[in-house]
């Protein structure tokens, strides 16, 4: 197995020294397989519907063009057969996000309906 050295700041290497080694190994394995996209794309959800968008703007919302363009290229993948298994957990969570974003769209009609 091999052995890594990090530099962090000292409030979390305090934190850290009271973590059982074994599960600090096991939760940075986890972290890695994680894609970095997925909590990119939840904070960008989540800090706009803290900012309290307006029915109109629920309803023009959209993902960012970075997101968008590598949304294309796992769809792309996807097709072509050659998607692994990282990816795969990526575009899972593209289509969760997309489920959740309809659902709050469709919540959000009837007020773009009485607003007309």
């Amino acid at each position: 197995m091999a052995q890594i050295t990090l530099e962090i700041p000292d409030e979390f290497s305090e934190r850290l020294a009271e973590v059982d080694k074994q599960y600090l190994s096991e939760l940075l394995v986890l972290s890695l397989q994680q894609p970095i996209i997925a909590t990119k794309i939840y904070h960008y959800v989540l800090d706009f519907l803290v900012s309290q968008p307006t029915p109109e703007e629920i309803a023009a919302f959209r993902p960012t063009p970075e997101m968008q363009e590598r949304l294309r290229t796992l769809l792309s993948r996807e097709k072509a057969g050659n998607l692994s298994a990282i990816e795969q957990k990526e575009l899972d969570e593209y289509e969760r996000l997309e489920h959740l974003i309809v659902m709050i769209k469709s919540g959000n009609l009837p007020y773009l309906v009485s607003a007309s």
